[in-house]
C-alpha cells in the first residue's frame, strides 16, 4: 500500500510566529495545520466554512490570551493554501480581509493554471 503524502502549506500571506502569537497558540495552530495536512476535516469550534471568501474556504479559530486569531485557508488537491492570518476584532470578518483573500486566491489559481500550461 502506498504511503499517503502530506500536503504542503502554501502561504500566500502571514506567518505564525512567537510573538505576536503566544507559544501555546503557535503550537495549537501548528497542530491544527498538521491535521489538515494529514487530510483530516476540522469542524467547529476550531474551523468554520467561509463561503463569503470562496468555494472550499475556511478559517481556523484560535483564542490566544487577549486575541482572537483567524487563519483563512483552502484545502486544494495538492496543498493547504493559506490566504491570510489576522486578529479578529469584531463579530464579523472585515470586508477588506475577505477581498484581500479573494484576490490572493485568484492570483494563486491563475499562477497554478499557468504552471500547468508550461
Amino acid at each position: 500500500m502506498a504511503e499517503k503524502r502530506n500536503k504542503p502549506l502554501a502561504w500566500l500571506h502571514g506567518e505564525i510566529k512567537t510573538p505576536p502569537f503566544s507559544k501555546e497558540a503557535r503550537i495549537e495552530v501548528g497542530a491544527l495545520l498538521r491535521r489538515l495536512q494529514h487530510g483530516e476535516s476540522i469542524g467547529l469550534p476550531n474551523s468554520r466554512p467561509m463561503p463569503s471568501i470562496g468555494r472550499g474556504c475556511h478559517e481556523l479559530r484560535v483564542t490566544d490570551k487577549s486575541h482572537e486569531w483567524r487563519i483563512v485557508y483552502r484545502v486544494d488537491e495538492d496543498a493547504i493554501v493559506i490566504g491570510d492570518v489576522f486578529v479578529k476584532k469584531t463579530r464579523t470578518t472585515p470586508r477588506d480581509v475577505i477581498s484581500r483573500c479573494q484576490r490572493r486566491l485568484e492570483a494563486y489559481d491563475r499562477a497554478a493554471r499557468e504552471r500547468r500550461k508550461s
